[in-house]
């Protein structure tokens, strides 16, 4: 090429050029890091506070205990425990012991529930396979607190005795705070206190009674402050034994004993129908010396479920039922 065929570059193009050169440089600056290394990065987040392990300490039987807050994972040896459970709504169950279930708590004899033991004595092979958050002990199964406390956190709700109806609101609001159900607690403890005065209206006026437990041809008496004092504490019916031992298994009495109390109320608890096994308090009872009371000659002898009165005992729906059944029971009009 000739010399003559050279053209200058347009001043125009010239500064193109370094518009575009300028323009990268700029864009080449923005991607990467300076020596100072100013690369933007995402802040590390931080787990809220308590997340990572939410407690709450509780008061139970046994002590004071540090329990997760909210546990996903129960197995529970009371069924007035597992009766409180359900009555909040915990859908936390994986694991629960024995084999009679009353009407109300029958879904959880489905073998979709583990079975971690009986109400007395744990299998602990099948409690570490369920991985617990949270083990609820009670009545039976108390005397094993302290072995099952080592597997996981574990709270022991006390049977209900003197000052029955307190004991088991003290358990609903403190299993209600362990699942963050405490306005559900409230709903319930209220509507059990309103349904228990509105039955001592009418308990009060319409004579005495007598709580007898029949197991293998004996019979116990109970009266106030037994376990199954709750009768005439809080359903409010005066008592037709007075001075009656408060012990566990009741005093033992015989027929002529009924015949001389003369109860116009006679509450019977079959304890071995409770337990799956041919009832026969009808028989024991069924004499000359009992059908001379009043309770008897007026059709008034209760027999209160066995499952509720005598193998759950302090459960809020359990007691509700109970209620419930003597209050029929007096819905009768005194003859």
């Amino acid at each position: 090429m000739s010399t003559s065929d050279r053209r200058p570059f347009s001043p125009f193009a010239i500064l193109g050029v370094v518009a575009v050169v300028a323009v990268i440089g700029v864009v080449v600056k923005l991607q990467q890091p300076s020596s100072e290394s100013e690369v933007v990065t995402a802040p590390a987040v931080e787990p809220a506070p308590g997340a990572k392990a939410a407690t709450v300490t509780v008061q139970h039987a046994r002590g004071e205990s540090v329990v997760p807050l909210n546990p996903r994972r129960v197995v529970v040896f009371d069924l007035a425990a597992l009766d409180i459970l359900q009555a909040l709504g915990v859908d936390a169950v994986v694991g629960v012991a024995g084999d009679q279930f009353p009407l109300h708590l029958a879904p959880f004899a489905d073998a979709k529930y583990p079975r971690i033991g009986t109400l007395f004595e744990p299998n602990y092979e099948a409690i570490n396979a369920a991985r617990p958050e949270l083990i609820i002990t009670g009545g039976r199964s108390s005397a094993k607190y302290d072995s099952l406390s080592r597997i996981a956190p574990t709270v022991d709700v006390p049977m209900g005795g003197a000052r029955y109806i307190d004991t088991v609101v003290a358990n609903t609001q403190m299993l209600a705070r362990i699942f963050g159900k405490e306005e559900k607690a409230r709903e319930l403890v209220d509507g059990l206190r309103q349904s228990l005065a509105k039955l001592k209206e009418t308990t009060a006026g319409r004579g005495k009674g007598l709580v007898v437990l029949v197991t293998g041809g004996r019979i116990s008496a109970y009266g106030p402050g037994s376990r199954f004092g709750v009768v005439h504490e809080d359903f409010g019916v005066p008592v037709a034994a007075d001075g009656l031992k408060a012990s566990l298994h009741g005093e033992a009495i015989g027929s002529e004993f009924i015949r001389e109390k003369n109860p116009d109320w006679l509450f019977i608890i079959d304890r071995d129908a409770s337990m799956g096994q041919q009832g026969g308090a009808k028989q024991v009872l069924d004499n000359e010396l009992v059908r001379q009371t009043t309770a008897w000659t007026k059709g008034q002898v209760v027999y209160l479920d066995p499952l509720n009165a005598y193998l759950i005992g302090g459960g809020i729906q359990a007691v509700g039922l109970l209620r419930d059944q003597v209050a029929q029971a007096y819905a009768t009009p005194a003859p």
